[in-house]
């Protein structure tokens, strides 16, 4: 499937996967819609991407976990850009690492609503209009610990786990509509994912990347993309993406 003249919405789009995704999409040809907290930022990434690939590119400062931002978001869009064509459900993120019994509720709290809470609002807004015009695709960037808890990951692996199941039941709700479900559930990918979990420590963050070669936001972008642009009737509904060290959630073979 060709992507030119498509509009692609990537939510969290500020840094990582997101960006990548962003980038590897321009460069196909899409159009582009931008979302994130930071806005200095994704702004700027939308005009190097619109200079560079000479396609339209819109930022908007969002935060999926507002549904009424959500709805804002998609009801105020220009008219070029309302009838989207892929939703890369991208935003997450995970806060600590510790024992259940130990959990900060405010970390919890943040995992859930982005996690869970976010993807919901944002395919809730967004569906109909796939399903209205017969068409559409909803990539859902979920993660390997959804598919197996780790020590201390409790609620983070619960809110991917979450988003794994959703996606499935999004093919089963979605089946008979020509609107395609993927999910992609990537294993270590070096990115400020780590530095978000601990808080801003850049030491604790750097060190989980040591000893071996993790995955880059570009490895799972680019299977974003493949799974975007197979024909419309094949329907790639679950990838799992490792770096060769990663066995699963827990077995990595650092040297």
């Amino acid at each position: 499937m060709n992507l030119t003249g498509k509009i692609t919405l990537v939510t969290g789009a500020s840094a990582g996967i997101g960006k990548s995704v962003a980038e590897v999409f321009a460069a196909a040809g899409s159009n582009l819609i931008l979302t994130a907290r930071r806005f200095e930022v994704i702004k700027e990434i939308a005009a190097n991407l619109q200079d560079k690939y000479a396609v339209k590119v819109y930022a908007y400062r969002n935060d999926v976990r507002s549904l009424d931002e959500v709805k804002n978001l998609i009801m105020n869009l220009p008219e070029d850009a309302k009838e989207i064509d892929i939703l890369v459900n991208n935003a997450g993120l995970a806060r600590g690492l510790s024992r259940i019994q130990d959990g900060d509720i405010n970390d919890w709290e943040e995992m859930i609503d982005t996690n869970i809470k976010g993807l919901l609002y944002m395919s809730r807004a967004v569906l109909p209009g796939m399903v209205k015009r017969g068409r559409g695709m909803i990539i859902n960037v979920a993660s390997i610990a959804g598919r197996s808890a780790y020590p201390m990951g409790n609620v983070y692996c619960s809110t991917k786990s979450a988003a794994k199941t959703l996606s499935e039941a999004m093919a089963i709700d979605l089946n008979g509509t020509g609107v395609r479900v993927c999910n992609i559930d990537p294993g270590m990918v070096e990115t400020e994912f780590s530095l978000v979990r601990f808080h801003g420590d850049a030491q604790r963050a750097d060190a989980v990347y040591k000893q071996f070669k993790p995955l880059e936001p570009n490895d799972v972008a680019d299977i974003a993309l493949f799974a975007a642009t197979r024909p419309q009737h094949v329907m790639i509904q679950d990838i799992m993406v490792t770096p060769t060290a990663q066995a699963n959630a827990m077995i990595v073979d650092k040297k």
